[in-house]
């Protein structure tokens, strides 16, 4: 058979041929339109007819060509209108909408705002600050001398280094302390205020410890501030925020910025018949001791009032700090900081409602 024969042999097959479903168009490209295909293979055998003949079965093979183009595209539009119909008519117009899945707040969210209420209810205002500070409001301000150890405390994160002048450094705040500076230097009035906000350190990220946090603190300057407002008030909180059966113990600490200082600890229920309710009921926080540290404490030292323009012969203060993921922790039962920041929807969905 001469190659036209075959081309227009090849002719009738494609125009007969049927696909009615993805996988047969597939075939029908693969058989006639790929580089191994039929119509490829006859234009290769073109070379060997005479050329006085070349020119007029070279037109026959561009016309199966396009024959075969042609069949393709309109087999694979007939395909999409049928899965189109198709989903049509599987569409019930009669049925009822499905219903508006609404999200949930995030725990760290829930628990700040906890906390936020319960302070202004006690009278505390809210204050904000720039994530960004300079030496003086993170650590200088705050009687972190400079090469002082308790710089060492805090692993920092530098934006800008100076080798021969701390004061000219730029960094991520390590702590929202920055924001009490900033309020005292502003004002020489009574300070009642809480400062919510993220602050960074350069940790490995784990369970425990992430190289971002959230933090509260709290600052309370007047005349006649005593340690026994401080503990008042944060046995208020505690109370507020675990229960009325809480109790607390504060231990000796140290603090550059607060003298003398305090670690707060709240009782987690060790004794309950359930075992340890801040736990779990497993005591792996409080490592079976009964108590859950959530924050420290202390009464402002005298050189921070003084650098931040209050005379200490007046005025006294008392100032705290806690982790927002410890109290969401604590509350919600969360055991791996991690997750707090993946955004995973199965976490978010647990707190619908609360």
């Amino acid at each position: 058979m001469t190659l036209p024969e075959r081309a227009r042999t090849l002719c009738h097959e494609i125009e007969n041929t049927e696909a009615s479903t993805k996988d047969q168009l597939e075939q029908f490209r693969l058989k006639y339109l790929s580089k191994k295909g039929a119509v490829t293979a006859l234009f290769d055998e073109l070379k060997a007819v005479p050329s006085d003949e070349r020119r007029a079965v070279g037109q026959e093979l561009n016309g199966l060509k396009e024959l075969a183009q042609n069949r393709f595209k309109a087999l694979s539009d007939q395909l999409e209108t049928q899965s189109d119909q198709t989903s049509a008519l599987a569409l019930d117009l009669t049925l009822p909408v499905p219903a508006h899945q609404l999200g949930s707040v995030h725990p760290l969210t829930l628990a700040r705002a906890k906390i936020t209420e319960i302070f202004e209810r006690m009278g505390f205002s809210v204050a904000d600050g720039p994530e960004i500070e300079t030496d003086w409001y993170n650590f200088t301000a705050l009687n972190f001398p400079e090469n002082h150890p308790a710089r060492e405390m805090q692993d920092t994160f530098f934006i800008e280094k100076s080798p021969e002048d701390s004061t000219k450094d730029v960094l991520l705040r390590t702590h929202t302390s920055g924001v009490q500076v900033r309020l005292m230097m502003s004002s020489n009035e009574p300070i009642r205020a809480i400062m919510p906000g993220r602050v960074y350190r350069n940790e490995a990220i784990s369970a425990r410890a992430h190289c971002f946090f959230h933090q509260v603190e709290g600052l309370y300057v007047d005349k006649n501030v005593s340690f026994k407002n401080l503990k008042d008030t944060l046995y208020h909180f505690a109370k507020e925020m675990f229960g009325p059966d809480t109790t607390i113990r504060l231990r000796p600490s140290y603090f550059p910025f607060t003298e003398p200082s305090a670690e707060m600890d709240i009782s987690c229920g060790l004794n309950n018949p359930d075992g340890c309710t801040l736990c779990g009921g497993s005591k792996n926080i409080c490592k079976g001791s009964g108590w859950v540290e959530i924050m420290g404490c202390g009464m402002v030292d005298p050189e921070v009032l003084k650098n931040c323009g209050f005379d200490p012969e007046v005025y006294t203060g008392f100032a705290f700090g806690m982790g927002v993921e410890r109290i969401a922790q604590l509350r919600y039962g969360v055991r791996d900081l991690r997750l707090y920041s993946e955004n995973d929807v199965r976490f978010l969905r647990q707190f619908e409602g609360i």
